[in-house]
């Protein structure tokens, strides 16, 4: 049999092209090609629009009141990004591209307009609502219960998974942050994200493909990454 790391989830897959499949039949969508470092969005301006990412990835980034910014989140094929901009009528972070690809920009008022003719494509809004809000709950529960080690372990995961979502093989990941956002994104200095990837490479749980920058990371078993996760959660609730 295959290693795990070769499976992919056709499910998730078929899913998110049928939903984009439902948008761009119901909804009009205007296409943008982005670049890594483009900006989608900034905190502060209007809200008018939601953005799907069709291909490609981008990253979310929120800045406090003294200017620090924090890499919240990282958004694949499928995802809808704007939702922060609900509340207040005006985005409340920043959607950067993280390298070139093809978003979707949806006028949120016409997204509505369709979706109150089609039961359907309400149910699919409120669907990707529902995820956001999941995938926000997950990392903050990540940051409060898991020590370094066992936060890179199910950041790595977490990509590995977002692949086979979309139908992509999963034994090797090209991540599109540097360490320093990585750290940011989970609470920690580059430093010791950099000693938690070595110390996942010693137990073989992750190695590194020959490069100066290192952002081709092999994963030889994806459940083996998960159990370490779920293990290192366990400890931490022990004591």
């Amino acid at each position: 049999m295959a290693p795990d790391t070769f499976r992919t989830d056709s499910n998730a897959a078929d899913r998110i092209a049928a939903e984009l499949k439902l948008i761009e039949r119901l909804v009009p969508v205007t296409r943008r090609t982005v670049h890594a470092g483009d900006v989608l969005y900034r905190a502060g301006q209007p809200f008018a629009t939601i953005y799907i990412v069709n291909t490609g990835l981008c990253k979310i980034v929120q800045t406090a009141a003294d200017g620090r910014e924090q890499v919240t989140g990282v958004h694949f094929r499928g995802d809808w990004l704007g939702f922060d901009g609900l509340a207040d009528a005006r985005y409340t972070c920043e959607a950067v591209a993280m390298d070139t690809g093809d978003l979707w920009c949806v006028p949120y008022a016409a997204l509505l307009d369709a979706a109150a003719g089609h039961p359907e494509l309400l149910q699919l809004l409120h669907r990707a609502m529902s995820r956001q809000h999941g995938r926000d709950r997950e990392a903050l529960l990540a940051l409060c219960t898991l020590g370094a080690d066992a936060r890179v372990a199910d950041f790595l995961r977490a990509w590995a998974q977002a692949l086979s979502d979309r139908g992509l093989r999963t034994d090797q990941i090209t991540l599109r942050m540097t360490r320093a956002e990585i750290g940011n994104c989970l609470g920690l200095t580059l430093e010791t994200v950099s000693r938690a990837l070595s110390r996942l490479a010693r137990g073989d749980l992750i190695r590194f493909d020959d490069g100066g920058a290192r952002r081709d990371i092999r994963i030889p078993h994806v459940g083996a990454l998960a159990e370490f996760v779920q293990k290192s959660a366990g400890a931490a609730l022990a004591h």
